[in-house]
């Protein structure tokens, strides 16, 4: 017996080596990680190996995404023109506000493909009701298609009307698609699409799971949330599908998270993220390209917007390095909503010089943990930043989910990607980069209404917080990392 504990006891270790020579030799990760993962395999020996099969592998990202249809509508020559023109300074901005960010228009050009579109309208949702009333009424007026991506999906009250909808349009001869990602939406199958597969409509799971309820890949999930309808309205946002985005669960009370409703030319990159990822999760119903989903858009507005996509399929985190330029482009103020502030020290650098620079930084957060480890992670970080001089809000109304940035009431964004490793290296997210004087000081005056329902935390506060929290957070630093 004692004899098969031993071979037992050095059969892990052996594994453990080879396992953690994969990591630092085969995988090249970061540093940071690297280590996170080692303390992992080596002090819990047996289950650290089963908690890196489930959330620690890389993921193969080659050609994920590829989509000849790209190049018919013309994309690809569009960014190149863009590149050229702001290179050789004979871009046409429709606004001084617009060209003021043209460094940062041109790193989006290069860092992702984000094509600049000039042309579009805004309206703004911070409140879950008003969204999905406004969804709900643009997909009763489609004419052609909708197409509909959340990271979660229920079918409860408010996912049962937007279901039965979808139903409705479907059996009118419209094409109706609808992409959910499979460990978001835990539960959700196929089969309970039954009737909008009947009408003809299609459904597909992003990386869904090999066996039931067990799925591998507890990274990699597609954190994106966009509804497109007949390629003219656009949304993209924070806004799950469940009744909880509705305030209605009591865990959380009000639901605060921001939401944009577009219309404009900025539909077809948004289109085109949708259609990459549907191909990508379907394999038998593929979009070709076709003119119905890249109508000619008469102007609606003159709103400045960049769509930028991000994900483990890319070498470079282009969202992050977009909020990285935003908070290096700053003057006067900096506001971030964000429901996770675990960032990277490149990040958490940027924003201490910015306060110390005389930026006015300010971070707000929830008062309420959604996951345990990363609440006190955030808390931690935020604290970190008080002493450098930023300003912390704890939200207490409700829930935050929001991810927003404003930048001196000129540059803004607002999206599905949060700041936390997570966001920035794993999930495949989505965001909006806007332009414009008006969309942006319409984002602040949010932050600052919903200032008068925070607490501030002041360094007095967090320095004489209890050991019991201290712990928390220092345990909590630890993983941060592989959060």
């Amino acid at each position: 017996m004692t004899q098969a504990i031993t071979v037992l006891t050095a059969a892990i270790f052996i594994l453990n080596i080879f396992l953690a020579v994969a990591l630092i030799f085969l995988e090249r990760r970061d540093a940071t990680s690297t280590w996170a993962w080692l303390m992992v395999l080596f002090f819990i020996p047996v289950f650290g190996f089963f908690i890196y099969l489930l959330f620690g592998r890389q993921l193969r990202k080659r050609h994920m995404f590829r989509w000849e249809g790209r190049n018919r509508i013309g994309i690809e020559k569009l960014v190149d023109y863009q590149i050229e023109a702001i290179e050789d300074g004979t871009f046409e901005f429709n606004l001084d506000d617009t060209a003021h960010y043209r460094d940062m228009i041109y790193l989006h050009l290069r860092n992702n493909h984000a094509l600049l579109t000039q042309d579009n309208d805004v309206e703004i949702f911070n409140d879950g009701v008003a969204k999905f009333e406004s969804l709900i009424a643009d997909m009763e007026q489609a004419k052609d298609h909708i197409h509909i991506q959340y990271y979660i999906f229920r079918l409860d009250d408010l996912g049962k009307r937007i279901f039965d909808v979808l139903v409705k349009k479907a059996k009118q001869g419209l094409k109706v698609r609808v992409l959910y990602d499979d460990m978001g939406s835990r539960g959700l199958r196929k089969r309970h699409f039954r009737e909008l597969i009947e009408a003809g409509g299609e459904v597909e799971a992003f990386f869904p799971a090999i066996l039931p309820l067990i799925n591998p890949r507890m990274n990699y999930r597609n954190h994106r949330k966009i509804a497109i309808i007949d390629g003219r309205i656009g949304y993209i946002g924070g806004f799950n599908v469940g009744d909880e985005y509705l305030g209605l669960k009591k865990k959380f009370g009000y639901w605060r998270d921001t939401h944009l409703r577009i219309e404009g030319s900025a539909l077809h990159p948004l289109q085109t993220r949708f259609i990459l990822d549907w191909n990508q999760a379907s394999t038998t119903h593929d979009i070709e390209y076709a003119d119905r989903y890249f109508p000619a858009i008469p102007r609606k507005g003159e709103v400045g917007i960049q769509i930028v996509s991000s994900g483990p399929d890319a070498d470079w985190e282009q969202i992050k390095d977009g909020y990285l330029k935003m908070i290096n482009l700053a003057k006067k103020y900096i506001y971030i909503q964000t429901p996770y502030f675990i960032p990277d020290a490149s990040f958490l650098d940027s924003l201490r010089i910015a306060c110390l620079s005389g930026i006015d930084v300010r971070i707000m957060i929830p008062n309420k943990p959604d996951h345990m480890f990363v609440y006190w992670a955030t808390y931690s970080n935020v604290g970190s930043l008080l002493r450098a001089g930023a300003k912390v809000y704890i939200y207490e109304n409700g829930f935050i989910h929001a991810k927003m940035i404003v930048v001196d009431d000129e540059l803004s964004t607002v999206g599905t990607a949060n700041i936390d490793v997570r966001s920035f290296k794993l999930n495949f997210e989505v965001n909006a980069f806007i332009y414009d004087r008006e969309e942006s000081h319409e984002l602040a005056e949010l932050f600052e209404q919903d200032m008068r329902l925070c607490t501030e935390l002041t360094s007095e506060a967090y320095h004489s917080r209890s050991t019991g929290i201290r712990l928390k957070e220092s345990l909590s630093r630890l993983v941060s990392p592989i959060l």
